[in-house]
């Protein structure tokens, strides 16, 4: 077991810590301390030691929330991308072979399929930040590790990691195409965007390269 996955181990080792990375792995969205008290019974200092090792360890990311009222932003957590098919949690998986099955059931191409759940998960981003900064950040959450190359109108994401190695390595074309259409989805329903091309690499090694266009209208990076 490499270094990485004994931290997990011991992290999850104790009981009440597992409850806790269970409760934000299986969770729709990101949650907040207080959430986490009411399920573990707990006082918040004790809820937030807890959380401070499932970080360290790796296992769950930290976030601010968004406000638009008055108030202090709460501190959100959610299950670290890179941890997903591990420890039990559905992760990228079982997300990836719920859109094949519906490309399956629906006869539909793996693109098209892909670009439908782009635009669904761009209706939920709306507003949230600009279309470009959302993007690296949902190839964040996915667990692709993007790096941003900015040249003028154009964009790419250079991405560090595919999830899906294993999957893209036996049938590169379904899998690389559902991507291009997630992409090209999202670019869509986020407005300003538009895809130019999905440059694939050996899914193993990584460095697959996204090229995006900002519309004139949208401010290039200085």
């Amino acid at each position: 077991m490499d270094q990485s996955l004994q931290q997990e181990a011991r992290a999850l080792g104790d009981p009440t810590r597992h409850r806790i990375f269970r409760f934000i792995a299986e969770a729709e969205g990101p949650v907040g301390v207080a959430e986490l008290t009411q399920h573990v019974q707990l006082n918040h200092n004790a809820v937030r030691q807890h959380l401070a090792v499932l970080k360290r360890a790796g296992l769950v990311v930290e976030q601010t929330e968004e406000r638009t009222r008055p108030g202090r932003p709460r501190l959100l957590y959610r299950l670290h991308p890179e941890v997903s098919d591990r420890w039990g949690t559905a992760g990228a998986y079982a997300w990836l072979a719920g859109l094949l099955a519906a490309a399956v059931s629906e006869d539909r191409e793996p693109r098209q399929v892909g670009r439908r759940e782009g635009r669904r998960r761009a209706a939920q981003l709306a507003g949230a930040g600009a279309g470009d900064e959302l993007l690296q950040q949902e190839a964040t959450r996915r667990g692709f590790r993007p790096v941003r190359v900015d040249q003028g109108r154009h964009m790419e994401l250079v991405l560090g990691r595919c999830p899906f190695a294993e999957v893209a390595g036996s049938d590169p074309a379904t899998v690389c195409q559902l991507h291009l259409g997630l992409v090209e989805g999202l670019a869509d329903g986020l407005g300003g965007l538009r895809v130019e091309q999905l440059v694939a690499e050996d899914p193993h090694r990584a460095g697959c390269r996204v090229v995006v266009h900002r519309d004139q209208r949208a401010p290039a990076p200085s």
